[in-house]
Order: structure tokens, then C-alpha cells, then sequence
């Protein structure tokens, strides 16, 4: 049976794997996407010197992460047509394993909850296209962990995961959209 999120398609995968420049690429497309909050977390407390950051206080940005993430679910959610995120609710849960914390049982519920189209978009590391920068502090290593936390918290949730082959932009945006579409 159907659920309220069906339409709501997940693109994740470790930092610096060309998940925003495929997001873009789909807006481009003609297509609604939900941003990624974590990187817009950082910005706005870097802007306030506020301490809900990941080098500051992980379990503080973890659960901004988690109202910002219902809030866009919440946004999109019923509508008729695909929106892509940068991002879900159940990546909060795979960023506190990553760091080795505690998942709390009302992140968990929202996971379950909260849910998105059964097929998730995850892209692998990529070296060639990594960087660092100001949000983005982890290394290609951190990156990989990351996506390997990601899968298996999608995995345990009982997503479908879709590997997005590392090629140009536009067949990259081809293959999700001939996924989602047929």
C-alpha cells in the first residue's frame, strides 16, 4: 500500500560525492528538492557563534538536524509530484553511528515514521571530485565511513539502495530519473 512519502526520493552518500551537484542538476531538470540541512546548520551557527555543530556539540547539531529534516518532510510531503532530497531523516541516525553515539529512541521512531520512497540514491566516495571545505571538514577516509554508516542505517530501515554510478552529471542525473520514472 502506498505511503505519504512515496514521492519523496532520498540522494546520500558520504560527503563530497556529488549529491548537491546532482540535486542542482534535478532542480535544473525541472524538478522540486528539499536542500541539505546540515550544511545550512553550520552556516547559521557559525553566523551566531552558536555551539550546535558538529565539532562542538554533535548530539546539539544531531537534533537540529532531526527538526529541520521533519520540517522539510513535512514541507513536501503529499504532493503529487517527485521532490528529491539532499538527505533524510534516517542520515541523523547513521551520523550519530558514524561518531559512535547513542541513536536516542525518538530519532529511531521519527526514522520509521517519517518515510520516504522505498528506493534511496546513495553515491559512493569519490577521490576525484573530494574536497574540503569551510562545512566540510572530514577526510575522503571519514567520507567513506560516512557512506558505509548511511547504507547500513538505510539497509536496517529496509531501503532499497541504489548505488548512482560515478560518471558525468548528466548521466548520473539520466539514471536516477529512468529509475524513479519507470
Amino acid at each position: 500500500m502506498p505511503h505519504a512519502g512515496e514521492q519523496l526520493i532520498i540522494v546520500t552518500g558520504g560527503p563530497g560525492a556529488g549529491k548537491t551537484t546532482l540535486l542542482n542538476a534535478l532542480a535544473r531538470a525541472g524538478f522540486p528538492t528539499a536542500e541539505e540541512v546540515g550544511r545550512a546548520i553550520i552556516k547559521d551557527q557559525v553566523a551566531i557563534s552558536g555551539r550546535a555543530l558538529p565539532w562542538a556539540d554533535p548530539m546539539l547539531y544531531a537534533e537540529m538536524m532531526l527538526s529541520w529534516e521533519i520540517g522539510s518532510y513535512r514541507k513536501r510531503v503529499g504532493g503529487e509530484e517527485l521532490c528529491f532530497f539532499d538527505r533524510g531523516i534516517p542520515d541523523v541516525m547513521g551520523y550519530l553511528r558514524l561518531l559512535g553515539l547513542p541513536v536516542p529512541a525518538h530519532m529511531r521512531n521519527a526514522a520509521e515514521m517519517f518515510r520516504y520512497h522505498r528506493r534511496v540514491f546513495i553515491a559512493p566516495p569519490w577521490p576525484e571530485i573530494f574536497a574540503q571545505d569551510e562545512e566540510r571538514k572530514q577526510t575522503i577516509e571519514e567520507a567513506a565511513q560516512t557512506r558505509d554508516a548511511l547504507a547500513a542505517t538505510y539497509a536496517e530501515l529496509g531501503y532499497e539502495l541504489v548505488e548512482i554510478p560515478r560518471c558525468t552529471v548528466e548521466a548520473r542525473l539520466s539514471f536516477v530519473v529512468d529509475l524513479v520514472s519507470g
